[in-house]
């Protein structure tokens, strides 16, 4: 059965959306719709990346709008240093953009940290509370309020949600910052909300160096995306990054949200609206401070490099 939905034709809406997903492809559309304008905010004007899921394939993420793509989607095109080519990101503004991309089995929406306007200038910062399993989600909540304290130590402020996987992301609104200096900030607070509990938490980017701590990324900077807040995520039973407040954080665990969940919980609030703070300026203390650690990722290459050499070292025959 197939309908349309603001002019968009869907088709195939009672197929299942994908393997464990406990879903059709119509509960994913049906949800969409139904916070379109929650998070229609959040993807406005940002180049977007999308996870999609196929029918009989894995997940794969699609940065390049497609050329069948309508041509009443906007788009922007930007130079991707990485793989040296231009890329037509989507911007999805509307809900007939929205509902195309649903339609196009797109499970997981990944703005960018930038509006088209100023891509030099980040809206956020992103510390992301990545703990070692789902069972340790405590803990990430525990590390998460570190970082809660270590932006309060400095003047600052953020919200907070869940990834819709096993950890949380704390969002720091901020105005007339370059990227370099966003960067060096979000550096400067993890280490700091490292320092706050040292056997907690973590700022190193080797799994294997982790301890079983809860990894606070201070990495998700540039030209780097986040999962976008009400996204669904393509897991079994199609959990969705959800907002919460600081207050809740505790009593709460990832899989309270879903598409089937999240609808119901929100009513007609927009609780990441309600608890972001306003755009905020970074201090130049902070910025300097950040600016005397290393770069976590490519800090973790060339140590990763090193090892690797030693470990053929100690392979090679005498």
């Amino acid at each position: 059965m197939s309908e349309t939905r603001a002019g968009v034709p869907l088709t195939n809406l009672d197929e299942p959306l994908f393997a464990d997903a406990g879903f059709t492809k119509r509960d994913l559309v049906d949800y969409l719709d139904a916070i379109a304008d929650r998070i229609l905010p959040v993807l406005a004007d940002r180049p977007l990346s999308v996870i999609r899921v196929l029918r009989g394939q894995a997940p794969f993420m699609q940065k390049n709008l497609p050329t069948y793509a309508p041509a009443w989607i906007r788009t922007v095109s930007i130079w991707a240093e990485s793989s040296r080519r231009r890329v037509t990101y989507a911007l999805c503004d509307d809900r007939r953009t929205l509902m195309w991309f649903a339609n196009q089995r797109s499970v997981e929406y990944h703005p960018a940290l930038f509006r088209t306007a100023r891509p030099d200038q980040p809206t956020h910062l992103v510390l992301d509370i990545d703990p070692p399993s789902v069972e340790a989600f405590r803990s990430a909540v525990a590390a998460a309020q570190l970082v809660r304290q270590a932006l309060a130590d400095v003047g600052l402020a953020g919200a907070v949600k869940t990834s819709g996987a096993k950890g949380l992301h704390v969002l720091v609104p901020v105005e007339d910052a370059t990227m370099e200096e966003a960067a060096a900030a979000t550096r400067a607070i993890a280490a700091r909300a490292e320092r706050l509990d040292p056997t907690l938490a973590t700022t190193a980017f080797l799994k294997e160096d982790r301890a079983g701590k809860v990894f606070i990324d201070s990495t998700r900077a540039g030209g780097a995306t986040i999962v976008a807040t009400y996204s669904p995520r393509a897991r079994a039973g199609v959990p969705v990054s959800f907002p919460v407040a600081w207050g809740e954080v505790d009593r709460v665990v990832p899989a309270d949200f879903t598409i089937r969940t999240a609808v119901g919980l929100l009513v007609d609030r927009d609780p990441w609206a309600e608890e972001m703070p306003a755009p905020q300026r970074l201090d130049a203390d902070l910025i300097d401070e950040g600016r005397a650690l290393p770069v976590a990722r490519v800090q973790a290459m060339h140590e990763g490099k090193r090892r690797a050499r030693s470990r053929r070292r100690k392979s090679e025959p005498e």
